[in-house]
């Protein structure tokens, strides 16, 4: 399809969704829609190492967008990473995309067999988000070269909308991974892995666990060995 033709299928497709939702979300629902996905979610890049979920089409992607997060690993950071189509059958016990088997698994248990596709977005000339799309059918309605002309024209639709988009959650993980790197003394990158295997282990988000060590609920101290030890204060 040409690039006219796709674009006029994108104004279709936000003219009959709710004018009064965000324009972030008003763009992943008409991606899930055009692309004949069964769930999607839209990220932006906030840093080199980061990025932020800005909207999700149901609770089965923000689920999934959370487990991404809070395992530093999936398609999602390999599409940014590489700039390039991830696409990840999750099948269970056998994910045949080997570079993130405990993603593909996980994930896998929470949609059933279904293939993953992490598209990178671009505009002005770099990398700066990822469309994620989750279908349960063989594969997306479209062919690669228009999945990535979307992402891209919804990618440099997403730049007029930072304004609008809550960077609160990464400011907070990012704070709580400072305190982990002062308490333990260790490598910012070291205490964000420390708080996400946490909250891994605790079946918590990333945020909740950032949180809980901002309200000083959870503390980390290394007692002069090699051993974490978590204190956790009780509310009273």
């Amino acid at each position: 399809m040409d690039a006219s033709a796709l674009l006029g299928l994108l104004a279709r497709s936000l003219a009959g969704i709710d004018p009064d939702m965000a324009m972030p979300s008003r763009l992943c629902r008409a991606c899930v829609e055009i692309l004949g996905a069964q769930s999607g979610a839209l990220t932006v890049r906030a840093t080199p190492e980061d990025r932020v979920t800005v909207s999700s089409s149901d609770g089965m992607s923000a689920e999934i967008e959370d487990l991404e997060e809070l395992l530093g690993e999936g398609p999602g950071q390999l599409a940014l990473d590489e700039d390039r189509i991830v696409v990840t059958e999750l099948d269970g016990d056998s994910p045949t995309d080997r570079s993130f088997p405990v993603f593909s698994h996980l994930v896998a248990s929470i949609t059933g067999p279904a293939t993953a596709y992490a598209v990178p977005m671009h505009a002005g000339g770099r990398v700066i988000g990822v469309l994620s799309l989750y279908v349960t059918t063989s594969r997306l309605a479209r062919d690669a070269d228009d999945v990535q002309f979307l992402a891209d024209a919804v990618g440099t639709a997403l730049l007029g909308e930072i304004e609008s988009i809550d960077w609160s959650a990464r400011s907070r993980i990012h704070q709580a991974t400072g305190m982990v790197t002062a308490q333990l003394h260790i490598s910012p990158r070291d205490a964000l892995a420390v708080l996400r295997a946490h909250a891994f282990a605790g079946s918590a988000t990333l945020e909740d666990v950032a949180q809980d060590v901002l309200a000083r609920r959870i503390g980390f101290t290394d007692h002069e060995t090699d051993a974490i030890t978590i204190e956790r204060t009780e509310e009273p």
